[in-house]
């Protein structure tokens, strides 16, 4: 590393150094939330377009870039909602993911955390874990986008293999931070690959193409749960082990 670039460095990691800039991230990192309730309020070709820019310099193995994304607003994002909610409503049934999201049996501890999900986020909503109705109308919301004016549709090709699911994670990472830094929220949604055969005769979808998820791109329309995560996460003693530091604090 050359000299100049050692310094850049240094000072990013010194004390003070780079504060601005690593707590814009930080704070960007923190309050992203899977928000399930948009406002209306337009959003830009134009910021959307800034906001996939940014998110196309996540790494990828060998540089092979493996996403694809098929952005929807107006007319169009309407016509995939109302066609999807019609599958929904009278065939939910005939229609499933083509990968497996969950491994079955879950074990521990990632059982217990999904099982604290449901209680905590359809206790939020009023809803008993076993009215399967009131369940599949708070599902139905996603096909709306949550409200939200914007809504993706993110691919893989299929002939790729699980390092790139890797890579396309984080990307969609990168999405949803950089729609975080310009004040809008979104909510990622793997229900969607349950209805790739609806999807595909609404979007120009190639056969080899397989659908991961959908995304809700918009402002939030309560503002205080956009500040951060209703859901408690591990802390780091819980999954990081440190090898080879020395005792010095820092």
């Amino acid at each position: 590393m050359s000299s100049a670039k050692q310094e850049v460095a240094a000072e990013a990691l010194s004390p003070g150094g780079g504060c601005e800039a690593r707590e814009a991230v930080d704070a960007a990192i923190r309050r992203r939330f899977a928000t399930r309730s948009f406002t209306n309020h337009p959003i830009s070709k134009q910021t959307i377009t800034d906001i996939l820019d940014v998110a196309r310099f996540a790494p990828s193995g060998a540089n092979i870039q493996p996403w694809h994304v098929y952005v929807v607003a107006g007319a169009k994002k309407e016509d995939i909602s109302r066609t999807l909610l019609l599958a929904h409503e009278e065939a939910r049934d005939q229609h499933s993911s083509e990968y497996r999201y969950y491994a079955s049996p879950l074990p521990e501890p990632y059982s217990s955390r999904r099982d604290q999900f449901g209680r905590l986020f359809y206790g939020s909503l009023g809803v008993q874990r076993s009215d399967m109705t009131a369940r599949a109308r708070q599902t139905s919301k996603n096909y709306r986008f949550f409200g939200a004016p914007v809504g993706l549709i993110i691919a893989i090709d299929r002939r790729l293999q699980v390092g790139s699911w890797l890579d396309l994670g984080m990307f969609i990472q990168n999405v949803m931070i950089a729609a975080g830094a310009r004040g809008l929220q979104t909510c990622p949604q793997e229900t969607f690959s349950k209805y790739h055969a609806v999807l595909r005769t609404l979007l120009p979808i190639p056969p080899e193409e397989m659908v991961v998820c959908g995304m809700s791109v918009g402002f939030a329309e309560d503002e205080s749960a956009s500040a951060g995560s209703l859901m408690p996460k591990a802390a780091v003693a819980e999954f990081a082990q440190f090898f080879g530091f020395d005792n010095c604090s820092d």
